[in-house]
């Protein structure tokens, strides 16, 4: 059988995600990418498909399953045509339901907890009359389908929730430091900078490691959520057999005798200590498929502690992605823009390097001394930020 979903990402990472799913089909996956749009794209695959993008896509920050898509252009629209989705196929007896979100664009339809109450009245409608029920189970205890709805143009997708908590919440990182980069939005960066792992990699402003570490799982080919569950697990949907050989699929291909250069400094001795602790949880959770035995063998990645001057390399080539302390995060632009200022010594100390920035200045070309090659908006959560791109420092 095949599914329509859509995998969310951060807003400037849909090329990585779209690239991503593309890569995904030379293993053998049959996935079809429909359409990308601002932080979504929209693919079809079988169950397996659905599967394996919740396990291995770095950059989607949920993966949700299209349950229903409809011309909605008033409420009666709306209620018919949320009404008509099969939710007894996804919604088990005994399970809640809950709208979380309601996004309307250019749309007649535009009060966004009506719009909430009519999908939510209509699908629960159907449930009970399925399941024999007066209303849908409530209550604490109760485990709920989380329901999205998107409206563009009048047109209506119901979009049920596959991941429970986002994708970015791999399971490695037990404390971020004051101003965590997503996992996710950490991939997305490492994939658009073009870094092949074949060439050295390095963060000389590290903090809690979160580049480096997604950076050394896609160098081992170890697929992100190989040490977490999903909300799939309690649809009528699910597959445990399916899951199961996705998931030794996955962790056949781990490689972690691969020769790689990845490394991180930081002046902070504490970010530093968590660095080295989320790089050890990844190799615990992920890299051994979830289970807490250690992974071994996974060398080629350092951290080390020096201020931002003392980081260089003789290497001829490589790649530097950073996201250096954001000042409206950490409460000090002007100490943030200082920090650019003293980045221009990579130029000296990493002659010849690719350069990839990730920060939330509008300005921190003339801070760091040098235009980019190119510069592209890009969404870390809530915050907007920039992606400086310079090709050869």
């Amino acid at each position: 059988m095949t599914f329509t979903a859509a995998a969310l990402c951060a807003a400037g990472a849909e090329k990585a995600l779209s690239n991503e799913l593309r890569r995904l089909n030379k293993t053998g996956a049959a996935y079809t990418i429909l359409e990308s749009g601002y932080g979504r794209v929209r693919f079809t695959a079988d169950l397996a498909g659905i599967y394996r993008a919740l396990m291995a896509l770095r950059c989607a920050d949920r993966v949700l399953l299209e349950a229903g898509r409809f011309h909605a252009a008033d409420f009666d629209g709306l209620f018919e045509g949320s009404a008509a989705v099969r939710w007894e196929d996804y919604v088990p007896r005994g399970m809640g339901l809950k709208v979380s979100k309601v996004r309307s664009n250019r749309s007649r339809l535009k009060a966004e907890t009506s719009i909430q109450a009519s999908v939510h009245k209509a699908a629960a409608q159907r449930l009970c009359g399925k399941y024999s029920l007066n209303r849908l189970p409530e209550g604490r205890d109760i485990v709920q389908a989380e329901l999205r709805v998107y409206i563009e143009k009048d047109e209506a997708s119901v979009l049920l929730d596959l991941s429970g908590d986002p994708l970015f919440k791999r399971g490695y990182r037990r404390e971020g430091g004051p101003a965590p980069l997503r996992e996710t939005s950490a991939a997305a960066v490492i994939l658009l900078s073009g870094w092949k792992r074949k060439f050295p990699l390095y963060d000389p402003l590290c903090g809690s490691g979160t580049i480096v570490i997604e950076a050394a799982l896609y160098a081992w080919n170890a697929a992100p959520g190989l040490g977490r569950r999903f909300a799939i697990s309690h649809l009528a949907l699910s597959s445990p057999a399916t899951e199961a050989a996705v998931r030794d699929e996955l962790a056949a291909v781990i490689d972690l005798d691969r020769e790689i250069r990845i490394g991180g400094s930081d002046s902070d001795a504490s970010a530093l200590a968590l660095a080295k602790q989320n790089l050890e949880y990844a190799r615990r959770r992920i890299v051994s498929g979830g289970k807490d035995a250690a992974a071994g063998g996974a060398g080629g990645v350092s951290f080390t502690h020096i201020p931002l001057s003392e980081a260089k390399s003789e290497l001829p080539r490589g790649f530097i992605i950073t996201n250096p302390p954001y000042g409206k995060r950490l409460g000090d632009s002007a100490a943030a823009e200082a920090g650019y200022r003293d980045m221009a010594a990579l130029s000296k100390n990493f002659a010849g390097w690719k350069l990839a920035v990730i920060c939330d200045h509008g300005g921190f070309e003339s801070h760091f001394g040098k235009k980019s090659d190119s510069c592209r908006n890009f969404k870390n959560g809530a915050l907007d930020t920039f992606l400086y791109e310079y090709e050869k420092l």
